[in-house]
Formats: C-alpha cells, sequence, structure tokens
C-alpha cells in the first residue's frame, strides 16, 4: 500500500511494513501480557508524547487493570535524524512516587531519549518502572535501554504511520510505512 497523502515535504511512504490488521493483533496481545503482569495492581501508563498517543489509546482501551494515564513531552528528533539535544515539552501532572509505571513508547532506537526520561522516572521513586514498546530498532541502541513489552522489532528504516510522523506528518495513517525521499 503506497501512501494515500502523496508527496510531503519531498518525502512519501514508499511500502507498508506493518498492517492495521498486524498492529491490531500485536496490540490486544501486549495488552494481555501487561495485564498478567500487573494483574491485582493499579498501573499509571506513562506516554510519551507525540508519537506515542495512538498506541497508548488502543493499547489503554484494551487492558484489563486499573489504570491512570499521564503524559511526558521530549523532543530530539529534527526531520529524519535522532538527535542528542532533547528538550522537555510536557511535564508529568500527577506524582508517580510509589506508583506502578509502565512508560509507553512509539518507538525504541537509539535509547538516548529513553534513557533519559527513565532516569528522570527513576528519581521519583515508583514502585516499579517497566516500559513497553510498540517499535523496537536494536541495531541503533546506543544507549542501554531495554523493553520489557515489544510490539515489532523492525529493521533500520524510517518509519511514519499509527502516531509516528516525519516533522509532523504521516501520524494518521492507520498502518506502519517506511518514510522515503522522492
Amino acid at each position: 500500500m503506497t501512501d494515500p497523502l502523496g508527496v510531503v515535504n519531498g518525502m512519501r511512504v514508499g511500502r507498508t511494513l506493518l498492517t492495521q490488521e498486524a498492529i491490531e493483533s500485536r496490540v490486544s496481545q501486549l495488552a494481555a501480557e501487561v495485564s498478567a503482569r500487573y494483574a491485582g495492581k493499579e498501573v499509571t501508563l506513562v506516554s510519551i508524547l507525540k508519537g506515542s498517543f495512538v498506541f497508548l489509546a488502543d493499547l489503554t482501551r484494551r487492558l484489563t487493570i486499573p489504570t491512570r494515564v499521564d503524559f511526558l513531552g521530549i523532543s530530539s528528533y529534527q526531520g529524519t535524524e535522532s538527535s542528542e539535544d532533547i528538550r522537555w515539552t510536557t511535564r508529568l501532572t500527577s506524582p508517580v512516587i510509589g506508583r506502578h509505571v509502565l512508560v509507553v513508547e512509539d518507538i525504541l532506537d537509539t535509547g538516548r531519549t529513553l534513557s533519559r526520561i527513565i532516569d528522570h522516572l527513576r528519581d521519583q521513586e515508583p514502585a516499579s518502572l517497566r516500559l513497553c514498546a510498540l517499535l523496537d530498532k536494536p541495531n541503533r541502541r546506543v544507549a542501554p535501554v531495554e523493553a520489557d513489552f515489544v510490539g515489532f522489532t523492525i529493521p533500520d528504516v524510517f518509519v511514519v504511520g499509527y502516531g509516528l510522523d516525519y516533522d509532523g506528518w504521516f501520524r494518521q495513517l492507520p498502518y506502519v510505512g517506511v518514510l522515503e525521499r522522492v
């Protein structure tokens, strides 16, 4: 499937990497895994903005445990490149001290950004802290971060759709596609 949006800022979706059906099925499986791991506990889901909002919504609706939702915003991408220059754009609205926290992220790439997020949350003394990533690119990892729950392991390609973007574009696609320059 090619991108119905056509060319945006000299980029387009060249091929589908993960279909909508594959994503829906795996998110249901992840929700079952998370619900089993946290059975009998309340969990605070911390979504990393903006890319994980679609994944968070779908995952949350499928969970069978009591949850609260909060958001952290941090920016590290410029175009298709991950930068070491990261900045906080949104802070938590509720304390997580003594709570079970599950970070919900769209993609675990170099690990630099998630390493900072995890350190930030650990400093707040949660009862437990785990990571759920829809996508994992282990070949790009430079920081020692591993997800406790992974939807899909993908190759080192730039992907968009299902909340992931290129300069704010392509988030609304119901599948994950590989971005290519035209």
